[in-house]
């Protein structure tokens, strides 16, 4: 999931096709449809992204009551109205009232906790968790953040890979070459520097041995005399979340796993990212069988290109047997943003996914 930032956003404002009282609101490449007239191009606002929780006051007074998703009506949730996608809320509250919206907006300042407006999690199942240790030295996957949202992560023309973004659950593994010491953790849990203790029926143990992750980085630190090794993948099959691509995690040989990213600590040096070729490079050496996400596109950025690719059908089960996510990008050669304050890596949701009913979001 991506960081929960509350801000205020300068807007452009578009007519909309199918609507006479709408219009579209954009921040970023998201559109969010508005009322004719609210709003002009240039104009300043506050932007409420997907996956926020709304107290009730600051519903009411946006004129949101019952309107929002969840069960208690309290989420914002990419909608369609007269046809458009519509991502996120734009508006003013009263609570702003006092405030230079212009300056909030060249300072990035962060409006949530004011405004009482906090993120969604949803309840994770019993597989999927478990009784948990402290873990200092487990690598941590971070949040990616929205193309949509940060347009200029990336530069046109600069190289990338993208890779399809697939829906199921993050599984953190982290090899210690001293005392050959293993962490295993869900992104949730990793976050909190903590780690799964062992367990009989754990989704992401299970993941562990039966693609033999131990192994594998075991085979890469002792090959570079490697202090960790850490392997970020993605666990998915029926039972982890509502698209499954044909896998099932309900039996250990049929439960899905692909690795979409490696991060080694050369100690003394600080610990990096390898990028798509190295790591393909390194599989190749070591005669690695771990399987990998599906590469979508590599070739110069092209925003409207990519936001293209991240429609469709999924490529994971080799059969399209459904939507496809989206797709996660990252420069070829690994690089810090500026824009992102750490490193360079992207997301783009396809519309498929965040419009489709019933959809799980377990971390």
């Amino acid at each position: 999931m991506s960081t929960l930032r509350v801000t205020v956003e300068e807007l452009v404002v578009h007519p909309h096709p199918n609507a006479d009282r709408l219009e579209l609101a954009q921040v970023g490449l998201y559109r969010a449809v508005v009322a004719k007239g609210a709003f002009v191009s240039g104009d300043h606002a506050l932007y409420i992204p997907e996956q926020a929780v709304l107290p009730d006051p600051l519903i009411e007074e946006i004129g949101l009551s019952g309107k929002l998703a969840g069960a208690q009506r309290n989420r914002v949730k990419t909608v369609r109205l007269r046809g458009e996608v519509s991502q996120g809320i734009v508006c003013v509250p009263a609570a702003l009232g006092d405030v230079d919206l212009a300056t909030a907006a060249l300072a990035g300042t962060d409006f949530a906790e004011t405004l009482g407006i906090t993120k969604w999690v949803p309840k994770v199942p019993v597989s999927m968790s478990g009784q948990v240790e402290a873990a200092p030295d487990l690598l941590r996957w971070i949040d990616v953040e929205n193309i949509k949202r940060y347009p200029e992560i990336f530069e046109a023309g600069e190289p990338v890979v993208a890779t399809e973004k697939i829906h199921g659950t993050a599984c953190l593994f982290t090899y210690v070459r001293d005392g050959e010491r293993t962490y295993v953790s869900s992104k949730g849990v990793g976050g909190q520097s903590l780690a799964l203790i062992p367990a009989e029926g754990n989704l992401y143990w299970r993941a562990v041995h039966r693609y033999g992750l131990v192994e594998a980085a075991r085979a890469i630190a002792d090959e570079f005399g490697l202090a960790r090794v850490g392997f970020f993948g993605e666990v998915y099959g029926a039972g982890v979340q509502d698209l499954h691509y044909g896998a099932a995690a309900d039996r250990d040989e049929t439960l899905g796993y692909a690795l979409f990213d490696v991060a080694v600590d050369p100690e003394p040096e600080p610990v990096r990212w390898l990028g798509h070729a190295e790591i393909g490079a390194v599989w190749t050496d070591l005669g690695l069988s771990v399987p990998r996400v599906p590469v979508l596109y590599e070739g110069p950025y092209d925003a409207a290109r990519l936001m293209e690719l991240a429609e469709g059908r999924e490529t994971v089960s080799g059969s399209e047997t459904g939507i496809r996510e989206g797709l996660v990008v990252r420069p070829v050669t690994e690089r810090r943003s500026d824009v992102l304050g750490g490193r360079a890596i992207g997301k783009i949701v396809s519309d498929g996914y965040l419009l489709r009913d019933g959809g799980t979001e377990y971390e």
